[in-house]
């Protein structure tokens, strides 16, 4: 008897899981993806301006919204 409520609880724990699965995959979404994560810039002295652009690209179907960005 315990073996088939045990049985029976995995079973909707596994069609749970499989369904939010389902609902993730469907919802559209951004995917932030950045080819080039670091770049080392060469020494520079105070003072000079440097500059570095980073390509950021949508992979997902919603959009991408950038509302904050630091530097590391």
């Amino acid at each position: 008897m315990k073996l088939k409520v045990t049985m029976a609880a995995l079973c909707c724990l596994l069609l749970l899981a499989s369904h939010s699965d389902a609902e993730n995959i469907t919802k559209e979404k951004p995917v932030a993806f950045l080819p080039e994560q670091i770049f080392e810039f060469e020494p520079v002295v105070e003072g000079d301006i440097v500059i570095h652009d980073f390509i950021i690209q949508n992979k997902g179907t919603a959009p991408l919204v950038i509302h904050k960005v630091r530097t590391g």
